[in-house]
Formats: structure tokens, C-alpha cells, sequence
């Protein structure tokens, strides 16, 4: 059995985490936590406003990873590429991943999941 203990806390979306070992606390983190349909409409929010009419044109079908809590994203060939990209730039983001020029990032079966304007 571990000298550690792990308590824990969560109010209106911070969850609160402190380890401790008999004495005293020895460490606390705060982590953002966030329901997974709200990070999706954060994340296709931030493309549509302020990211798809820079990225569209040029990088059709590549992967884009999107911060939602600062807007920032990166780039890559495949949904990895482009995390580890956002994740060198910002250790501690809420990523969001989809396809540009794509309604899903990836698709089962037949069928063009391509954007129809």
C-alpha cells in the first residue's frame, strides 16, 4: 500500500486534486474538466470564427488540433502529428481534433463525409 493518499474535489467544472501522506499535503493540482459535447462545440466554434478561412484553401484533408481554452492549433498528416504539434506549443491543452474541409475526423463505411456549402 502506497504512503500516499489522493483526495480529491470538483466544483462547477475545476476538479481539485492534493496528494498527501500522513504528515502533511505534498502537492496539488488543478485540473479543467469539461463535459465532451462542450469541448465539441467549443472546438467546431473556434474553427468556424476564427480558424477555417485560414487553414481550408491550403490543408484540405489534414488533421487540425484546436486549444479550446485559448483558440490556439496546429496541423499534421494524422490526428497524432497534430496533437503532438499542439501539445509542444501548449503542454496544457484542451485538444479538439477534426479533419479540415470535414464534418468528423473519421468516417466507417462508404460515403463523402466532405463539407456541402
Amino acid at each position: 500500500m502506497s504512503p500516499y493518499s489522493l483526495g480529491r474535489a470538483s466544483a462547477k467544472g475545476v476538479e481539485y486534486r492534493w496528494y498527501r501522506n500522513a504528515d502533511r499535503r505534498i502537492g496539488e493540482v488543478t485540473v479543467q474538466t469539461r463535459a465532451a459535447e462542450e469541448t465539441a462545440r467549443l472546438g467546431k466554434a473556434i474553427y468556424e470564427r476564427n480558424i477555417r478561412h485560414l487553414v481550408e484553401a491550403d490543408h484540405q484533408g489534414e488533421v487540425i488540433a484546436i486549444d479550446v481554452v485559448r483558440g490556439s492549433y496546429a496541423l499534421g498528416k494524422n490526428a497524432i502529428e497534430a496533437s503532438e504539434r499542439l501539445r509542444d506549443q501548449r503542454p496544457d491543452a484542451r485538444v479538439w481534433l477534426m479533419r479540415v474541409g470535414h464534418r468528423t475526423l473519421y468516417r466507417f463505411g462508404t460515403g463523402s463525409l466532405r463539407r456541402v456549402e
